[in-house]
């Protein structure tokens, strides 16, 4: 008697990540219906990134929050979003109350 498997359809999904000494964007092959947790698993960063706590970090498909159930679709990009170190605001206030903008280097 012989079995009919069906093999699941492939899509191809982006995933990037980024620490300020080292970044990646990699493109990896998941079974249609795989999650966000689905990718970051097939991409390989916890072996990447070793020191850092990936499953502590919020996710993304384009810049959009998204929880790692969500399904991606091809072509997605999955994002991992360290949190910020400083306020942007409050870094451009400081800067202007002591006369410099974000385009100019700090002296001193």
């Amino acid at each position: 008697m012989a079995q009919n498997v069906m093999m699941a359809e492939q899509i191809q999904v982006e995933v990037v990540f980024a620490l300020p000494e080292k970044q990646v964007l990699l493109v990896v092959a998941v079974d249609h219906g795989a999650t966000i947790a689905d990718v970051i698993a097939a991409a390989g960063l916890a072996e990447t990134f070793p020191d850092e706590p990936l499953h502590d970090l919020e996710t993304g498909i384009w810049g959009h929050p998204a929880a790692r159930d969500r399904r991606v679709e091809d072509g997605d990009r999955v994002e991992l979003y360290r949190p910020l170190q400083r306020d942007p605001r409050e870094a451009r206030r400081e800067l202007a109350q002591s006369g410099q903008t974000m385009s100019e280097p700090e002296t001193g």
